[in-house]
């Protein structure tokens, strides 16, 4: 089992948790500081925490949600002196384990860390540390900074606006502060407005009105009224079309919106999270984005890290995904050796955590042995120079080798879901290629925009986000 960390500035403190631990055969481990303890998660994992709130440095609240990040299982035990309870109960939202209230009874705290083992245990068991639910992982302090923000608006209503590269994981961030939020039993509704033709995209939004337009057929619910009393999230709001901002603003200044073709106002109890790769700053000073919209917009503004400015980040997030596609695929999962993880520690990465994420996917599907090295890599990669262009190599080699993974498994219906996967990855990087423009990606395919249309329904790609 894995040791109870304790994390105190005050000596005192840690020494008495300590021996009683170690009368119960509790295995520990002491912290002076959050910090500390912070680094220490990059190479090591808790079965439960002890934690002080205030502290030089870092405080309890910082760790706590570093760690919710990563891990979310384990259990946390807060002490604070009464003075502090409420704005920790106010800050967590439920997060911690428990509370344990300064001065406090040695038989409590051992009583509450015993259950606190005993749910970990139960919850999470003895898996791996890699083996978790996370969607977001990072050690960078670019990357604190997220999960900081993540932490300190768990109880916010405000609207945030995200900016950050293709490929960062902006709607991941949005679907955390959605989780984290008063409004996590409600909606999240997601929206791509530059995937999305400019005279459908009102209506995508605000719904219409049966006959409001030639093919309303019948009356329809917009993202807006599907995200009542939850969080509506808007990515690439930087290509929104200007009457379109109108209505927004209106939206946000009122909370009123109407129908397409509708003439009573509906009520709109909504979260507004938008998130954009482009510089809102300048497109309002350029005159394609409205000023009043964008400040109504930057209430709070999340900038999401490119991966070159966390390259600390690479290794726990290559590991991540290489585990995550071997379940995906069920096959035995591979390892990097040391090397590889250096030389991709150095690669800048254009494409971000998502090409990250496709080259794990390609490793996983190509690579015969168990340990990945560079002479594994795919070409284009192993140079110093390498992953500048983001290419994955022989696409039919790797088609070949998944479909004899799918035959080998015995699956069924194995054409048809190849097929499928084709189709999805071909329309998606054509959407990405052309930042969501339909007709040009259906153009550059040789498709009709109908056809386009029809199958990015068909294969669920119209949530597509970042």
């Amino acid at each position: 089992m894995k040791p109870v960390w304790i994390i105190d500035d005050d000596r005192s403190i840690r020494w008495v948790l300590e021996k009683s631990l170690t009368r119960e055969n509790i295995e520990f481990k002491s912290f002076a500081s959050a910090d500390d303890a912070m680094r220490s998660l990059s190479h090591d994992v808790p079965q439960v925490v002890v934690s002080d709130i205030r502290m030089p440095g870092s405080s309890g609240l910082d760790f706590l949600q570093a760690l919710r990040q990563r891990h979310p299982l384990i259990p946390v035990i807060i002490m604070t002196a009464y003075s502090d309870l409420e704005s920790a109960v106010s800050s967590f939202q439920g997060g911690a384990f428990e509370y344990l209230p300064k001065p406090f009874d040695i038989n409590h705290a051992i009583e509450l860390i015993r259950r606190a083992l005993e749910q970990s245990r139960r919850k999470s068991g003895e898996t791996a540390q890699l083996e978790i639910a996370a969607d977001i992982l990072g050690q960078a302090p670019a990357m604190q900074e997220v999960f900081r923000a993540i932490g300190r608006l768990s109880q916010s209503h405000a609207t945030v606006l995200i900016n950050g590269e293709s490929g960062t994981g902006k709607e991941l961030v949005a679907r955390a502060l959605h989780r984290h939020s008063p409004r996590a039993g409600k909606p999240f509704i997601a929206i791509n407005t530059a995937a999305i033709p400019k005279d459908l995209l009102e209506s995508e939004l605000f719904g219409h009105e049966r006959g409001a337009f030639t093919g309303a057929a019948a009356t329809r619910h917009g993202r807006f009224e599907q995200a009542e009393g939850g969080t509506l999230f808007l990515d690439e709001i930087g290509d929104m079309p200007a009457d379109l901002q109108t209505r927004l603003l209106r939206v946000l200044s009122d909370g009123n919106f109407y129908r397409v073709g509708g003439h009573q106002p509906i009520k709109a109890n909504v979260r507004i999270i938008t998130a954009t790769h482009q510089n809102l700053d300048e497109r309002v000073k350029q005159g394609l984005f409205r000023e009043d919209l964008f400040h109504r917009l930057n209430v709070i503004r999340i900038r999401l890290p490119p991966l070159r400015e966390r390259r600390e980040d690479i290794p726990l997030l290559a590991k991540y995904f290489l585990q995550k596609s071997a379940r995906e695929l069920a096959v035995e999962p591979k390892q990097f050796s040391d090397a590889v993880l250096q030389h991709l520690g150095k690669q800048e990465f254009p494409g971000n955590v998502r090409q990250l994420e496709n080259l794990c996917h390609w490793l996983t599907v190509m690579i015969p042995s168990q340990v990945v090295e560079i002479a594994d890599l795919p070409a284009e990669w192993q140079g110093e120079s390498a992953a500048r262009g983001g290419g994955i190599g022989d696409w039919k080699t790797a088609l070949a080798q998944q479909a004899d993974i799918a035959l080998q498994r015995g699956d069924e219906r194995i054409m048809e879901t190849l097929a499928m996967q084709f189709e999805r990855t071909l329309i998606g990087q054509a959407l990405q290629h052309t930042n969501g423009r339909r007709i040009e990606a259906a153009t550059l395919l040789g498709i009709g925009r109908n056809t386009l249309t029809r199958k990015i329904q068909e294969l669920g790609l119209d949530n597509q986000g970042e």
